[in-house]
């Protein structure tokens, strides 16, 4: 056993050092005065940012950013991201975010690079009196995935203390993209020009084919052409309006985003299957019966049908599926009225950690608010303090109290609470069509 120890004591160092120490750099705009900054790159090349205040309370927070990007990783990528969640910073924690070693999708690869960064921290600053994760967005899925596959030491205690996930896609692949499948169906039925008909047909799953040219701006030209989707209400032909209306009612996706919905069910399912999945369809819409439309039978009757690939759900399933076998406390927070991550997946997490048995471990809130990428400031320093009470003092926190210690942030951060402690969400089926997957458990 000492011998094991040594060993993967030794690996750690290694792989550190072949990572690029952190460089000092100006911090951003919204620090707290004297906040030390620092960057750099890990041994398979993901860029980094580091941030830790002048009072540091010993504490490190790993963030894990949304996405995915599809555009090649830059170095100051993670900016965005320590400016968004900078009340990190200001609640007196060490912040240190990955870019993930490329573009794209790919749950595990980010979350070793979040692992990777984690270790890094440690190996130049000493292990942190606590270690913390905080996802958001398709982030919350990759820090659930990171406290799943490197959440245990080689001496078999928890690497991290808590994990944090806001507005996170908390289903796992198999379940949150199904909706998006079908928005690129029912598009189609109504619209018929993605692909148009003078176009090389491929299998709408596929999001695109390999090599294709199309850009956002053109897809946006094909949504606005059928739908008049960026002309006001009054401008719209009633065909336009019609269609626009079927598609929003049959998907049950906001007007405000159908065009990112789109743009993802391209790009990121083109990336997703064509990069990560070796060509495998992970998606069906076999048996779905589509509702809502002016005229459900033609629909039904006339939308392109396709069957997934066992293989592909498998390889969706491994890579971002989550076992609900929760190690750590673990808190969410998601905005009701979400309109990209679905406030429903909720209850796919809640219903997993339950069949898991570690319910004792999950507390999930929930905002009456209408926003995904960012929330109301002190409400992320609320989960904070009460991540921190609850690891340090055993105080397990609830929504109501969530709301009171938001209550207190509230007046150093400027900002209203929105905390809704006695919601909880409707079942996923009732916001994405149900469906059976071949090469699911």
């Amino acid at each position: 056993m000492i011998k094991l120890l040594s060993a993967v004591v030794g690996l750690m160092v290694a792989t550190a050092a072949h990572a690029e120490a952190p460089t000092p750099k100006t911090c951003p705009d919204g620090l707290p005065a004297e906040t030390k900054c620092l960057a750099g790159q890990d041994q398979n090349g993901a860029w980094y940012w580091i941030a830790i205040p002048k009072a540091w309370n010993g504490s490190l927070v790993v963030h894990t950013h949304g996405g995915p990007r599809l555009k090649t990783p830059k170095p100051d990528d993670a900016i965005e991201d320590l400016q968004r969640f900078a009340v990190t910073v200001a609640e007196g924690f060490a912040w240190a975010g990955s870019n993930y070693r490329r573009e794209g999708f790919g749950v595990r690869s980010a979350a070793e690079d979040s692992d990777n960064l984690r270790k890094l921290f440690w190996a130049t600053y000493g292990r942190p009196k606590r270690t913390l994760l905080h996802g958001q967005s398709w982030g919350g899925n990759i820090a659930a995935k990171t406290a799943e596959l490197y959440g245990q030491g080689a001496d078999s205690k928890p690497v991290y203390d808590g994990v944090i996930l806001t507005n996170g896609v908390v289903s796992g692949g198999t379940r949150a993209y199904d909706f998006r499948a079908d928005l690129r169906a029912v598009y189609q039925f109504y619209c018929g020009n993605h692909p148009a008909k003078d176009e090389v047909q491929y299998p709408l799953w596929q999001g695109q084919p390999v090599g294709s040219k199309l850009t956002n701006k053109q897809l946006e030209e094909r949504l606005n052409a059928c739908t008049g989707f960026n002309l006001p209400a009054g401008q719209r032909s009633p065909e336009q309006a019609r269609k626009l209306a079927n598609i929003l009612a049959v998907t049950k996706i906001p007007e405000r985003t159908l065009d990112n919905h789109l743009n993802w069910a391209t790009f990121t399912f083109a990336d997703m299957v064509n990069k990560r999945l070796g060509g495998a369809n992970p998606f069906t819409n076999i048996g779905v019966a589509y509702k809502g439309s002016d005229d459900d039978k033609a629909l039904n009757k006339g939308v392109t049908r396709f069957k997934a690939d066992p293989v592909g759900v498998r390889r969706l399933a491994e890579d971002s599926d989550l076992t609900g076998k929760l190690m750590v406390p673990t808190l969410t927070m998601h905005a009701i009225d979400d309109p990209t991550a679905f406030v429903e997946l909720e209850q796919v997490l809640h219903d997993t950690v339950a069949k898991a048995g570690k319910s004792d471990l999950l507390v999930q809130s929930f905002t009456d608010e209408n926003e995904h990428s960012k929330l109301a400031t002190p409400e992320y320093a609320a989960l904070f303090r009460a991540m921190s009470a609850w690891i340090e003092q055993g105080t397990k926190p609830s929504p109501a109290s969530l709301a009171a210690s938001c209550s207190e942030a509230a007046q150093r951060y400027g900002e209203a609470c929105h905390f809704r402690i006695d919601y909880r969400p409707p079942a996923l089926v009732t916001r994405s069509y149900p469906r059976a997957k071949p090469g699911l458990k």
